[in-house]
């Protein structure tokens, strides 16, 4: 069995074009069926603010299935340690014995979840936008708006996070290191108001965001929300919204923001991403829509990122 490195993962996988198209793929695969994907197991461990994951998924044709255990202890910062981290096995799709071991550190799933936001993005956010808003400063926040670069054009990113110390990291690394003009917000009102593409990435237990804020031609992609207890949206934003869209519809109403709407709109009312990239249902018709992603990570996700990886480690 191969065993690969974070080091060696991180400069062959990057944001890219080439790996944003593998993720929407997954995403068709997953709506047009076959793929056998089973619910996430979810571990809590509150007294130290953490949490496990554990996702999978066999898409016919695929050399691995990816079985990801990712993690995340939110606590870990301040004893100098990333909140996020995993890994992948990667078993062989014919004879199911372990091919290789993704030692990532939780990258890949990094990776694979930007990508997430931007697919959405595309398909959901008006074309012309001038900047960003962003709620959060960790590193998902930073990742999203990377991601964004290769679907959308803009200059600017406005920004809230709840540590003044994070978010001046924040502006200083996302315009050294992107170019981009970094506002600060006061509050998560103005990055809402000020902004036709939101993006929030927080661990959340309360929402942040009011359904009064609302605006023409807002998109918001929701993707800190990903267990149970988590929201980062208020639930009447739905019953607003022109349109819904998850990842798996299943999955959002279990442990995504919906789990929290389930007596304002239906499962037959959210429309599935792999739908609208298969050419099954539309995405945004008309710039004055609202519309919102709920996104909660899937096996496919995983499972397509790690045959990327694969491919680029055996290439190298």
């Amino acid at each position: 069995m191969d065993i690969h490195k974070e080091e060696t993962i991180r400069r062959h996988v990057s944001l890219s074009k080439d790996a944003l198209s593998k993720i929407e793929n997954a995403f068709r695969r997953l709506h047009e069926g076959g793929v056998s994907q089973p619910p996430v197991i979810h571990v809590n461990i509150p007294e130290h603010n953490g949490e496990a994951d554990i996702k999978t998924a066999y898409i016919p044709g695929f050399d691995t299935f990816a079985i990801k255990v990712s993690a995340g202890f939110f606590e870990n910062p301040q004893k100098g340690l990333p909140s996020l981290g995993g890994l992948m096995l990667a078993m062989d799709s014919e004879t199911g014995i372990p091919k290789a071991l993704l030692q990532d550190n939780g990258y890949l799933t990094d990776v694979r979840t930007a990508l997430a936001g931007a697919i959405a993005a595309d398909q959901l956010a008006v074309q012309d936008i001038s900047s960003v808003g962003v709620i959060g400063t960790g590193l998902q926040a930073r990742l999203q708006v990377e991601a964004l670069q290769l679907v959308r054009s803009f200059h600017e990113v406005h920004v809230y996070g709840r540590t003044a110390e994070n978010v001046k990291k924040y502006q200083k690394e996302m315009e050294e290191k992107h170019g981009l003009t970094v506002r600060l917000a006061e509050n998560p009102e103005e990055v809402v108001r000020g902004n036709d593409l939101v993006v929030t990435t927080t661990p959340a237990k309360e929402p942040l965001i009011k359904p009064e804020w609302l605006h023409d031609g807002l998109h918001i992609t929701a993707m800190g929300s990903d267990a149970e207890q988590k929201q980062e949206l208020d639930p009447a934003i739905f019953s607003k919204a022109d349109l819904v869209v998850g990842d798996l519809t299943s999955q959002v109403f279990a442990i995504g923001e919906l789990q929290h709407a389930k007596t304002i709109i239906k499962e037959d009312d959210v429309t599935e991403l792999g739908k609208i990239l298969s050419g099954d249902a539309t995405g945004r018709t008309k710039d004055q829509q609202v519309t919102v992603a709920d996104l909660t990570g899937t096996g496919v996700q995983d499972t397509a990122i790690a045959n990327y990886a694969l491919a680029q480690l055996k290439d190298a």
